[in-house]
């Protein structure tokens, strides 16, 4: 049976206390009842995390909890050549988070009540490469882990590839990481939401990002509510079932902010004019506040656009050509710029002869989302009565179009 070292000496003492009692003739109801007490003090109500680390000699392995506020260390060991460690702890009433952690390296380990979790691993891919016995939540919890780094692996090369505008990038990190959230919901999250591996999953990043946002998402809301509903059952009056629950009434609170924003910004009669049109007045590169409404009478190519996105230069040169013949007959460019970087967008459009402005909101524009533009670059044709006429899907050949309306 296992004791911490205070808890040994604190045993030795009250079994030298027993034998002094038995030799002085107390009572032996009073010596069955010290024996007892000292019995249930030796390890019946703690926790045990064990193992061993290889290749780490001279390295510190942490023990730390993670609370609610962040890691906090708990015990530290210096590991030998064997790199055995055993740390234990008060047993919890609802599960408790903490980690092993060597400088960066990380192992999640999470504990129900008093049970013994052994690890195995080897310095330094103890992060990816280890074994554990002992908790079938610390085995799940391994494999949610394994699955954020190989998702934050498949963002990184779609990132890095090069191939894909800012945009486009985006769209489609968003869509591997939606596909992840669908499996974690069913396999992990809404399968068992009292286990402690079901918590761990609500938490997981990418990168900085939450890959659960329950100020985002009304999916997401409904992932931590269910969790929360289940720890009032099976963790009454739980810190951690009543954070969930805080959690969940916020983003509920967010999500109809933002409802009742985009219903307002919906029905703004002073964003949708009669001619059709939402307007899009920003300042171009020479400083003035510019919109669409003041280009009524010509007929206009809209074209939201990236500087800094694969292709732009090649874009560029054909709407040169396509503005340098219809100009003169009534043609007018409004490019919009999401480039996140306002001087790069006024060097590249300083010798531009059309309309060009910027918006600092970059691709969270609010005109993205008004226009519903799934990626950029995308351009939209207006006529001469200021109305919006066909977007770029629609178009066949953008010369006949422009003829047309002419």
């Amino acid at each position: 049976m296992f004791c911490d070292l205070h808890l040994l000496m604190y045993l030795c003492s009250g079994f030298i206390l027993l034998n002094i009692m038995v030799r002085n003739n107390i009572p032996r109801c009073l010596v069955a009842a010290m024996a007892a007490l000292l019995l249930v003090s030796c390890g019946g109500d703690r926790f045990r995390i064990e193992g061993s680390i290889g290749n780490a000699k001279d390295s510190t392995l942490y023990l730390e909890h993670m609370g609610l506020n962040g890691p906090e260390v708990e015990d530290s060991v210096k590991l030998d050549e064997e790199g055995t460690f055993a740390f234990s702890g008060d047993g919890v009433q609802a599960p408790e988070f903490y980690r092993l952690r060597i400088a960066n390296s990380i192992i999640n380990v999470s504990i129900d009540s008093t049970e013994t979790v052994r690890f195995k691993a080897s310095y330094p891919t103890m992060a990816t490469q280890y074994e554990v016995e002992g908790s079938e939540n610390c085995k799940k919890i391994k494999e949610l882990a394994l699955l954020q780094m190989q998702l934050l692996g498949r963002a990184i090369a779609i990132d890095r590839s090069g191939t894909l505008g800012m945009k486009q990038t985006e769209d489609s990190i968003n869509a591997i990481v939606e596909r992840y959230k669908d499996y974690v919901r069913v396999n992990y999250i809404f399968k068992e939401p009292q286990k402690a591996y079901a918590y761990f999953a609500l938490f997981q990043t990418l990168g900085n990002r939450l890959i659960f946002n329950p100020r985002k998402s009304n999916d997401d809301i409904r992932c931590f509510a269910a969790v929360a509903t289940s720890w009032d059952t099976f963790y009454p009056g739980s810190e951690r079932g009543e954070n969930l629950h805080n959690i969940a009434i916020e983003g509920l609170k967010t999500m109809r902010i933002q409802q009742q924003k985009a219903m307002r910004a919906a029905m703004d009669p002073s964003q949708i004019e009669v001619t059709n049109i939402i307007d899009v007045p920003l300042t171009d590169n020479k400083g003035r506040l510019r919109s669409l409404k003041e280009l009524a009478g010509k007929v206009v190519i809209l074209d939201f656009h990236a500087f800094g996105a694969p292709g732009s230069t090649e874009r560029i040169m054909t709407l040169r050509d396509i503005y340098g013949k219809y100009h003169d007959r009534g043609l007018e460019i409004y490019q919009v710029s999401v480039d996140p970087d306002e001087h790069f967008w006024k060097t590249q459009t300083a010798a531009l002869p059309w309309i060009s402005v910027h918006d600092e909101d970059a691709l969270n524009s609010q005109y993205l989302s008004r226009y519903n533009v799934q990626q950029v670059p995308t351009f939209f044709l207006i006529d001469k009565s200021n109305s919006l006429y066909k977007r770029d899907s629609q178009i066949k050949n953008l010369e006949n179009e422009i003829e047309g309306l002419l």
